[in-house]
């Protein structure tokens, strides 16, 4: 990057990667310089969640200790090496280790930005389809395996998730969000969700959240019901049974579609209000409100989120929710959920990769959404015999920081025989790493985020162009991953005659010296727009996108697609699936575990907006705020304990501890703690050997790997139970290293 800042500014329009909100950005270069980002106002769609995520995104970029050439470890040290060197070691390794334990030896796990990447991770599952191995491990066990679950088991497939018709809601029935906060995104993404639920209250809609927390969506709702940790299903499953006892469903509005109504009446049967009333400490009274105005409600819909996820019973809550949207006929419907196509087909590309189902090793669980658990991972390494992982690769994630118990991740991972890593620093979960090998970032490559285009809430395309030029050495993940499959003769896709067709590209690529010859995602993207869904009888064309960099509203929100979209056998809603119903009586016969008097607090967490999990909150500038890593704490719980604000605490469980400053805060119910998630990282320098830089504590540490969701595989991370005591004024140390 050795241009001068004599040459002109110039302005170029993309969008932030980094969430599903996708934020359409206004980018000033000068030279091959980021030097302002600022919410593109004339996107037409998604730029009004703009916040410090994508306004510090060239902080990365220009990170002063990013890798930006293949790095090998030598000893205690790195050497800068080439590509060649690099693919051709670590291809030998991974083949080695296959020979010796089969396909399952070699391993993957996939952050939160390989996500918004379409390359990425088409051209990650294909070299690992080609591969053969199962041991895939994603993100997606930390927070959001619960609603692919349920969409699977109720509509047919794990991608079938609901958009939300803000606008036209009268009753808004928040479960486990904070929308003023995280933006109306999760998976599905409604740009602007809040300040338009918001006027739809100026209106005359109702606003009901259920968090422990009075969150800042609670101070702006109608309603608040603080309901216990971790029994949000209590609650809900309270209200379906007032609703059918009541009457007040609306069977008619889908009733040659669903099936399974007999089922949930004889579930709701055995249950007692009172019970689950105070299971969720929430007076039986003040659920009959909610439960009558939200089934007497003109259009309404129920919309859980993240804090449901976090939790044993997450998989119920989450079911539960859209239980109450079908029977009160919330689906499909003007001011509900509705399905949302999108410009491609997702669900039957879904449908083509198939793919056989896979029993982990070690535990024997399923994968969902084409993923273990993380918290398998440790013993997948660990535990000898074939298919024991001795070959792995972290793609665009900090598995250590993000999921359960990282002390043992961390263990594990240092005995592995090869560990390659694709970002742009060296985080927490990188520093046993045999390779790193430098990432792209999405301002320096070219997106088209087609698989993501039924996510939105309004049928859009935005193509992101590259806005500045990558370091040399610098590879987009999906080069990388064709490479390795070369290198390995390991045919990509799993398909016969690819890798032949690949480098057949390539070649004539070099002869008439034109490099957009050679295979690349420049092919899928222009394939997927050719096929795209048509609109007002018309498919969009690459020219049209390509020409509008701001982006394109397709069309209107459109309602009727979601029969056609089921993929059940019966091509029907599968109200009660019978997993379901015994799990949720296995609720209903234990008692919820209580607070002991070695460990009386919950511990919770909370969003934070400026920041994306364990993956920014260790970038330089990110935090102008001032706000830290602490905990969050009652201030009655706190006098009871001696503790003031800014002291210094140590919160420690069974399984680990960990020290930093105390927050007195009124917000959360008493008995409840709140740490944010994804603190801890440290970021090393694999260049000049400085010591490394660390960024508060990991509040994952303290939860047991072993505590999961039976039915999602998702770590209970707000639903551990901890003790916290004063300590000498110092700087807090994590306990665990």
């Amino acid at each position: 990057m050795t241009e001068s800042f004599a040459e002109p500014a110039r302005v170029a329009y993309t969008f932030c990667r980094y969430c599903p909100a996708a934020c359409g950005l206004k980018v000033t270069v000068q030279g091959n310089r980021v030097t302002k980002i600022v919410p593109d106002k004339r996107n037409p769609h998604s730029w009004r969640d703009f916040c410090g995520k994508g306004r510090t995104a060239n902080r990365l970029v220009e990170h002063p200790r990013r890798i930006t050439a293949p790095m090998r470890r030598v000893g205690d040290r790195y050497v800068e090496a080439s590509w060649d060197e690099a693919i051709a070691d670590i291809a030998a390794r991974m083949n080695a280790a296959i020979a010796r334990g089969g396909p399952d030896a070699v391993g993957v796990y996939y952050g939160n930005p390989a996500g918004f990447s379409s390359s990425n991770l088409v051209f990650m599952n294909g070299w690992l389809d080609g591969i053969g191995t199962n041991n895939r491990y994603a993100v997606g066990s930390v927070d959001q395996n619960s609603v692919h679950v349920v969409a699977e088991a109720m509509y047919g497939s794990t991608l079938m998730v609901l958009t939300s018709d803000i606008d036209r809601c009268d009753y808004f029935l928040l479960v486990g969000a904070n929308p003023a906060v995280s933006a109306w995104n999760w998976l599905e993404s409604a740009p602007g969700g809040w300040g338009r639920a918001q006027r739809r209250r100026r209106d005359g809609a109702t606003v009901v959240v259920v968090d422990p927390v009075r969150t800042v969506s609670a101070d702006d709702a109608d309603i608040h019901l603080a309901v216990r940790p971790g029994q949000d299903w209590a609650l809900l499953l309270a209200m379906v049974a007032i609703i059918l006892d009541e009457g007040l469903d609306d069977r008619s509005a889908h009733a040659d579609l669903v099936t399974g109504f007999p089922q949930l009446r004889e579930l709701v049967a055995e249950a007692d209000l009172a019970d689950l009333a105070a299971r969720c400490d929430i007076p039986l009274d003040r659920i009959r409100e909610v439960a009558r105005g939200f089934a007497a409600a003109p259009r309404a819909m129920v919309v859980t989120r993240t804090g449901l996820s976090l939790h044993a019973a997450g998989t119920i809550a989450e079911w539960l929710g859209h239980v109450l949207n079908v029977i009160t006929g919330r689906i499909d419907q003007p001011g509900g959920r509705r399905f949302e196509p999108g410009y491609i087909d997702t669900l039957r590309l879904a449908d083509l990769a198939g793919g056989a189902p896979h029993l982990s090793r070690v535990a024997g669980r399923g994968m969902v959404a084409g993923a273990h658990a993380l918290a398998e991972l440790p013993a997948e390494i660990t535990t000898p015999g074939r298919g024991q992982i001795r070959a792995m690769l972290i793609n665009s994630g900090n598995p250590v920081v993000s999921g359960p118990d990282g002390a043992a991740l961390d263990a594990a991972l240092a005995e592995l025989d090869l560990l390659v890593v694709v970002d742009f620093v060296q985080r927490e979960s990188h520093r046993h790493a045999h390779w790193l090998l430098p990432a792209v970032h999405w301002l320096e490559r070219d997106d088209l985020l087609a698989l993501t285009s039924g996510l939105h809430d309004q049928p859009y395309v935005q193509f992101g162009a590259q806005v500045v030029r990558p370091p040399e050495q610098a590879r987009e993940e999906w080069r990388i991953f064709l490479d390795l499959a070369l290198a390995m003769r390991a045919p990509l896709f799993g398909a016969r005659g690819v890798n032949t067709f690949m480098r057949a590209t390539r070649a004539a690529a070099r002869l008439l010296r034109k490099p957009g010859i050679a295979f690349g995602p420049h092919w899928i993207h222009r394939l997927m727009i050719a096929t795209s869904r048509k609109y007002d009888g018309k498919r969009v064309t690459w020219r049209k996108v390509t020409e509008n960099p701001h982006g394109l509203i397709l069309g209107p929100r459109e309602y009727g697609h979601f029969r056609a979209a089921l993929r059940t056998p019966d091509k029907r809603i599968a109200l009660a699936p019978p997993q379901f119903l015994a799990r949720t009586r296995e609720l209903l016969a234990r008692r919820p575990s209580a607070p002991s008097p070695e460990f009386p607090f919950l511990l919770g967490n909370q969003r934070r907006r400026h920041s994306m999990n364990s993956w920014l909150n260790e970038l330089p500038g990110l935090h102008n705020s001032g706000k830290s890593n602490d905990i969050a704490i009652h201030p009655d719980d706190a006098a009871a304990l001696g503790i003031a604000t800014g002291d210094t605490v140590r919160v420690y469980s069974p399984t680990a501890s960990i020290e930093l400053r105390a927050r007195l805060d009124d917000r959360p119910r008493r008995g409840v703690v709140i740490i944010d998630h994804g603190w801890g990282s440290r970021i090393f320098d694999p260049h000049g050997q400085q010591p490394p830089l660390s960024y508060g504590a990991n509040r994952n540490l303290l939860v047991d790997a072993t505590d999961l969701d039976p039915l999602s595989q998702t770590s209970a991370l707000n639903a551990v139970h901890v003790n916290v005591e004063p300590l000498p004024s110092r700087a807090p140390t994590v306990g665990t290293r």
